[in-house]
């Protein structure tokens, strides 16, 4: 984010998504003086999930994209929608919105799966129904 120091300010949403990031104080300090920044101090700041080695990057990432994967497919999208547009609401309508959400898989096969895989001790088999 140094790009104050050649006049212009960052694009690409850099202003907008630096301060929800980190917040309006920390993006300021970082924008407004163009200092640069380490990886070491992202993570400190919580602007990124973990460091890890330039080749270790690829594994790491697929890694988290395999659990991913390996949850309930309807769940997933229903916790990435609460998510995303509940951090544009007020908390109240957040928790309103997350409470659609969680209703949604409330009828599923996968939620039904889930339960019973916890129960019988063993890793689900969800179907994305």
């Amino acid at each position: 984010m140094t790009e104050v120091t050649l006049g212009i300010i960052p694009g690409c949403g850099g202003t907008q998504n630096l301060p929800r990031a980190l917040g309006e104080r920390r993006a300021k300090e970082l924008i407004l003086s163009g200092t640069p920044f380490s990886a070491d101090d992202a993570m400190k700041w919580g602007m990124v999930n973990r460091v890890c080695e330039p080749d270790k990057l690829l594994d790491e990432a697929l890694a988290t994209a395999q659990r991913i994967a390996g949850n309930g497919p309807i769940a997933v999208r229903q916790a990435k929608h609460a998510i995303h547009h509940g951090i544009e609401m007020s908390v109240a309508n957040g928790m309103l919105f997350e409470v659609q959400a969680y209703n949604r898989t409330v009828p599923t096969e996968d939620r039904h799966e889930g339960v019973r895989a916890f129960n019988e001790k063993r890793k689900p088999d969800f179907k994305g129904k």
